[in-house]
């Protein structure tokens, strides 16, 4: 299912809903445990999970990022910078599992954004796979996929500016 694109006052706002047969914490150890994290996005690592804590984005030619915690609430809320806009991941307890809701907060619209959103997209299905025990083929295919719609998605919030 593709995210949800919409403008607002300061920017724009893509969510993004996955339901999940596994519990919160199943869920939660995947954004949150370095040893998880690594098998769905290996340049993300937890430095300091804490309200003010940091997570590192290695760009994988010897330099990190540094992405600053602005919301921690356990096993619920997980909230931080990247770049100049913000990625929230929300998770919801339900009677066969979890709903997981990934919203990015973007300040500007670029050429680049559908190609964030098509990783972002794989990304939550590749963590749906390695929950189920799954694998997914090829994540570049994947992407190609997705990121046609998303450039359609995007061309056709940025039209409604």
């Amino acid at each position: 299912m593709l995210a949800d694109i919409k403008k607002t006052e300061d920017g724009y706002i893509a969510r993004f809903e996955r339901h999940f047969r596994h519990s919160v914490e199943e869920v939660w150890a995947f954004l949150t445990e370095n040893e998880k994290l690594a098998k769905w996005f290996s340049e993300l690592q937890v430095e300091d999970l804490r309200e003010g804590g940091l997570i590192k984005f290695d760009m994988q030619n010897g330099t990190f990022i540094d992405m600053k915690i602005l919301e921690l609430s356990m096993h619920s809320v997980l909230e931080y910078t990247w770049g100049d806009d913000i990625v929230r991941f929300e998770l919801y307890p339900e009677a066969d599992g979890c709903l997981l809701v990934l919203i990015e907060k973007l300040k500007v619209m670029t050429d680049h954004t559908p190609k964030d959103l098509a990783g972002w997209h794989v990304c939550l299905e590749v963590i749906s796979a390695l929950l189920d025990g799954r694998t997914i083929e090829s994540r570049k295919a994947e992407w190609e996929k997705w990121y046609e719609k998303y450039v359609r998605a995007t061309a056709q919030v940025a039209k409604k500016d």
